[in-house]
């Protein structure tokens, strides 16, 4: 089969590499989208992120979706045929963690696409995959592959709308507009939001975030000023999901966020500098939000039951041979959101 093999910081290959054996409770998948995060660009222009780094030849990918074209033996409630959304969480369920139900911390996690363990976990980005049967998730009909393999980066928003502790009626800032800011404006509102204003630094990002459900947007490169207005009477925003990864725009969050609101970070970036004393002055909680596990499933039923739709979010996708030239259109902001691979 082929394959999506990073070598080294702008080093990416398409090679041959044997299609794993099928084991029992086990599918093999056709898979036949996938879409290009953050942290396989990270690979592809850097070599890797933070302390991490590609040490040996890796495939790369974990926001797929396909077709089932084999069954191991005991498999059961799928059959060959079904396409379904491909969860990448493939904690151990044995160490202290995931037996406290926090498997996205689970120590043993073989997660697709990681350079965090020696060997690496080689991702999800190759003409067939074997999975566990429990990771695959049955796709509705009538919903697109493309859609699918978007459930992915949607559990990752729809996880972080659990660490904020719920939405109903909430005033939300969304700072930062990629395709996980987007996302989350997408999950805030089918939570209840009360009323959403997204911030970003690029226009087209911005326009994505009022098709998608934002109420308002405001560029603060250029009219910073429209997002300080909402400091008055010591903030207006129950809520801030921090998408960018920026220390201003945390900062300018934390300037709007009322007395004990919740700020959760999503965007990854360096270390940053924060006003401690707004913090204790105003009792913010701020928590961090660290992929997902369950919340695979609900991504996939939210979609399949049409409740949300990601598709505006899909900028285009490119056949594997051209997985270059995707990489650097999904690294450009002004004229992409998600990217995906066709297989």
């Amino acid at each position: 089969m082929k394959a999506v093999v990073i070598h080294a910081a702008k080093d990416l290959r398409i090679e041959e590499w044997e299609v794993e054996a099928l084991g029992p409770g086990q599918v093999e998948v056709a898979i036949e989208a996938g879409g290009i995060c953050g942290s396989d660009l990270h690979y592809y222009n850097h070599g890797g992120f933070g302390m991490v780094r590609i040490r040996e030849p890796m495939i790369l990918g974990h926001e797929v979706a396909g077709t089932i074209k084999a069954l191991g033996s005991g498999v059961s409630g799928l059959a060959v045929g079904n396409r379904v959304a491909v969860s990448p969480s493939r904690p151990c369920n044995a160490c202290d963690y995931c037996l406290k139900g926090q498997q996205n911390h689970c120590l043993n996690m073989r997660f697709y696409g990681s350079a965090m363990p020696m060997p690496h976990i080689q991702g999800a980005f190759r003409q067939r995959l074997v999975a566990e049967q429990w990771q695959c998730h049955r796709i509705a009909d009538g919903v697109s592959i493309h859609e699918a393999a978007m459930a992915e980066p949607f559990a990752v928003t729809l996880h972080a709308i659990v660490r904020a502790g719920g939405l109903a009626d909430k005033r939300v800032l969304i700072t930062g507009c990629g395709p996980i800011g987007a996302l989350a404006i997408i999950a805030a509102r089918a939570h209840g939001a009360k009323e959403i204003i997204a911030t970003d630094v690029i226009n087209p990002v911005l326009e994505t975030a009022l098709q998608v459900g934002a109420d308002r947007v405001i560029n603060v490169a250029r009219n910073p000023e429209l997002l300080s207005a909402y400091a008055a009477n010591k903030g207006y925003f129950d809520v801030q999901f921090e998408a960018s990864g920026n220390q201003s725009a945390l900062r300018a969050g934390l300037e709007v966020l009322k007395p004990r609101g919740v700020l959760v970070q999503l965007g990854l970036g360096g270390d940053v500098s924060i006003p401690q004393n707004m913090v204790v002055s105003k009792e913010i909680e701020m928590k961090g939000t660290f992929r997902f596990h369950e919340e695979f499933g609900l991504a996939v039923d939210l979609i399949g039951k049409r409740r949300v739709d990601l598709k505006p979010l899909l900028t285009g996708s490119f056949p594997i041979e051209e997985a270059v030239n995707a990489f650097e259109v999904a690294g450009d902001r002004t004229r992409s959101m998600k990217v995906q691979l066709t297989f």
